[in-house]
């Protein structure tokens, strides 16, 4: 179910910082139309820790309204109270996700076996399939390949979003797991070597503002077209790039802005990019046609 391109959403707010419903609807509508495989809101991408509860779950719930069974929606539900993460499940079960994407807990730093007993306590919660999402550098614990075996043992754990910037810890994983756990990058720029490793696609960043295209890489990858997908990684490596000059979802939501997609509004502690960062995404896009005027 959650194997090519999924996209990590951006959350769109208007001026008065309230949740942009509208904005919402018409990139969800976007991506379906451009072919995206599936859709993941509410992701840290989309700024969810600055969500109420129930922003959140209006997010997903505008998201499969807009989505209407097209594609898969694998919501976010993580952060550092397993409790709290297991009633969000629930809410999110009974709206009609297709599946949970559950961030490791960040600033409590558990031990490999705290992160084991957390995700199986999460597993334990709901029918949902789940996909856990390491992500070292966010929130300074790592899910080590050993626990990742252990936890692809647990019927509903069925995948994970690999953003550890370890090419090798991925090698590790994708030896040592089932075919049908499906291993994902979490950063663009390395999904393609994921996948020539064995690995099932990604949760992107990037195809926020390039969907039809960074889907096309990812399952000419997944066909064995390394020549194709060599050829668009090439294209749209510096975009890749240029989405992590500052703190993402930073330059993304700024790119997706100038695109005519959202307000280039985010909810503190995020900020607008500096004004030298803008310009250079800026350069980025025009090189790429993408700037909304060029499009138009």
């Amino acid at each position: 179910m959650f194997t090519g391109c999924g996209t990590a959403l951006i959350t769109p707010f208007k001026q008065d910082g309230l949740l942009d419903e509208q904005a919402l609807r018409k990139i969800v509508d976007s991506q379906i139309a451009a072919g995206i495989n599936f859709l993941v809101p509410c992701g840290t991408t989309g700024e969810s820790p600055t969500l109420s509860h129930a922003e959140h779950l209006r997010v997903v719930e505008i998201t499969l309204e807009e989505a209407r069974g097209r594609v898969p929606v694998l919501a976010g539900a993580g952060g550092y109270d397993t409790t709290h993460v297991i009633k969000l499940i629930a809410d999110l079960h009974k709206l009609g996700v297709s599946g949970i994407l559950s961030v490791t807990p960040y600033y409590n730093k558990p031990t490999q076996e705290g992160l084991y007993q957390h995700y199986k306590a999460l597993a334990n919660s709901t029918p949902l399939p789940l996909i856990v999402y390491s992500v070292q550098g966010r929130t300074s614990v790592n899910v080590e390949p050993a626990t990742i075996v252990r936890l692809a043992e647990i019927k509903n754990i069925v995948g994970v979003k690999e953003a550890s910037g370890s090419i090798s810890q991925m090698a590790s994983i994708v030896a040592r797991v089932p075919e049908s756990f499906a291993v994902l990058s979490g950063d663009d720029a390395v999904a393609l070597p994921l996948i020539a490793l064995g690995g099932q696609g990604v949760i992107s960043v990037v195809s926020n503002e390039i969907p039809g295209e960074f889907t096309a890489l990812t399952q000419a990858a997944l066909k064995g077209d390394f020549v194709r997908a060599r050829q668009l990684q090439k294209k749209y490596q510096a975009l890749m790039e240029i989405n992590f000059i500052e703190t993402s979802p930073g330059p993304v939501k700024f790119a997706m802005s100038r695109m005519g997609m959202c307000e280039p509004v985010w909810r503190l502690p995020m900020v607008a990019p500096s004004v030298a960062s803008q310009q250079k995404v800026e350069a980025v896009l025009e090189s790429l046609g993408l700037l909304a005027e060029v499009r138009a």
